[in-house]
């Protein structure tokens, strides 16, 4: 037993913070999670991950949006959609997510405590409780897993009613007829192509040139064709001028001279590191501009050795699969304890309408490193699930190698593609190649079946491995 209170402290119960406070409680360690929220979970499940995903469900189950191209477009499950009916499902959802992370806790004996943490020495920490108490409490290590924050300029006049960030938009009172939303990555993208689907008039502002450029540019070509189908509005390469809370209505201003109106804004330009209230000078730490934390990559120490970081307090990918992942990577190495590393390869899932998701390599990152290449492509409309199931849209895309027949990369725009996208991974991380897809059968019909569609779309563009040659037989034994 050390002279320290406990072996880890874990700073915020995120996906980052959960894993590795899960991960000490299985090696029988002293683990306390602090949380300045009353109820466990983090932006993760409150106001991020779980709550849009959520919505998402249901915005495209009572919209009828997955049946419209049988129907028609005026099909509904739901004809007249409230607010409150989005909200009904989401409760019920965040509820069952506190309740499980609270038994994890519970059987995994890691303590917890509700309050604001920050360092007052190399290994201690001040939590202040309610009604004003504070509480000192030391540890051995510590990890940093306190998440972000919205972004919230000061030009923007928020009023949380009709000019909201991203965690006061689940707060809404009504569903407006007309939305703009600032900012094109992935939460506003995301909460711009759910609120299309429910047949809202949807501006999509983004100051740059491009969007999600971590996205291969082929397959944001086709899905930017499909959501402006869908009736988004995007307007790329349009700067803010000014944001103005007018009775019953916002106006936005463009640098360009053009102007935006609608019922409700919603201002999704960012995130910020949630860090202010650490006190992180305490214990020698800085933050960059955005408040994030830097890190060694494979361990999650910082600059401070008994101090890990993991999540999004770190800055990209930025993703609740990443975080958990981390978070288990960075208490395994507090606690001196051999672990599998991470696997080079994970898949990257953007919940919009529709879904994208990517592993391993784009085109651009080919074309940068002079790595010769074939692309293989499946249209989900070609597959007879996707007939089934009314799919119009949806894309595959496959990248190998033509010297090795490795696969490099797959990019999936559409239904499910989410689920689909660990089958690539899977490939990725045991150097598959493109035979693979070649002489599996996959089930049918299903979606998956793209892949095989996709891999015999680049294996018949390619040069035929000389184990699969047919000897041909010479002139004279022909002749014989």
């Amino acid at each position: 037993m050390s002279d320290y209170d406990f072996d880890l402290i874990v700073i915020g119960s995120g996906p980052s913070g959960r894993a590795a406070a899960i991960q000490a409680g299985k090696l029988k360690r002293r683990v306390l999670v602090v949380d300045r929220q009353d109820k466990l979970g983090g932006v993760s499940v409150h106001t991020g991950t779980i709550p849009s995903k959520t919505l998402r469900e249901t915005v495209l189950n009572l919209s009828g949006w997955r049946e419209r191209s049988f129907y028609g477009r005026a099909y509904r499950v739901k004809d007249q959609i409230r607010a409150e009916d989005l909200k009904a499902r989401l409760h019920m959802t965040l509820d069952y997510e506190v309740d499980v992370l609270e038994h994890q806790f519970n059987r995994n004996h890691v303590d917890t405590l509700n309050g604001f943490a920050r360092f007052i020495g190399p290994h201690e920490i001040e939590v202040a409780i309610d009604g004003g108490e504070t509480t000192r409490i030391t540890s051995d290590k510590f990890l940093i897993s306190t998440g972000t924050k919205t972004f919230r300029p000061e030009t923007i006049p928020f009023n949380g009613r009709t000019i909201v960030d991203s965690d006061e938009f689940l707060e809404m009172g009504q569903i407006p007829r007309s939305l703009v939303v600032v900012g094109a990555g992935v939460i506003g993208v995301e909460y711009a192509t759910m609120f299309s689907a429910l047949d809202v008039n949807v501006t999509l502002i983004e100051p740059r040139d491009s969007f999600l450029d971590f996205i291969d540019k082929g397959v944001i070509a086709e899905f930017t064709h499909e959501i402006r189908e869908n009736g988004v509005d995007l307007r790329l390469g349009s700067a803010i001028e000014k944001v103005e809370d007018c009775e019953g209505y916002v106006e936005v201003s463009l640098e360009n001279g053009r102007h935006v109106r609608a019922e409700m804004l919603l201002f999704a330009a960012g995130r910020m590191g949630a860090t202010s209230r650490l006190n992180l000078e305490a214990v020698g730490l800085e933050t960059d501009h955005r408040g994030r934390v830097n890190v060694d990559r494979k361990t999650y120490q910082t600059s401070v050795p008994h101090i890990y970081a993991a999540g999004d307090v770190i800055g990209h990918p930025s993703l609740a699969s990443t975080s958990m992942q981390q978070g288990r990577v960075a208490a395994c190495h507090a606690l001196e304890t051999p672990t599998l590393p991470e696997s080079p390869w994970f898949p990257y899932g953007i919940y919009s309408v529709p879904e994208i998701s990517t592993c391993g390599m784009s085109e651009e990152e080919l074309q940068e490193r002079k790595i010769p290449y074939e692309v293989g492509i499946a249209r989900f409309r070609e597959t007879s699930r996707g007939h089934i199931m009314g799919l119009e849209q949806g894309m595959l895309k496959m990248l190998v190698s033509l010297k090795t027949r490795r696969l490099l990369g797959v990019q999936i725009v559409g239904e499910g593609a989410t689920e689909l996208i660990h089958i690539a991974q899977a490939v990725l991380n045991l150097k598959g190649t493109v035979d693979y897809f070649v002489e599996n059968t996959f089930n049918y019909p299903t979606l998956a079946e793209a892949y095989r569609i996709a891999g015999l779309d680049a294996f018949n563009r390619m040069p035929i491995p000389e184990e699969f040659k047919v000897a041909k037989k010479s002139a004279k034994k022909a002749a014989s």
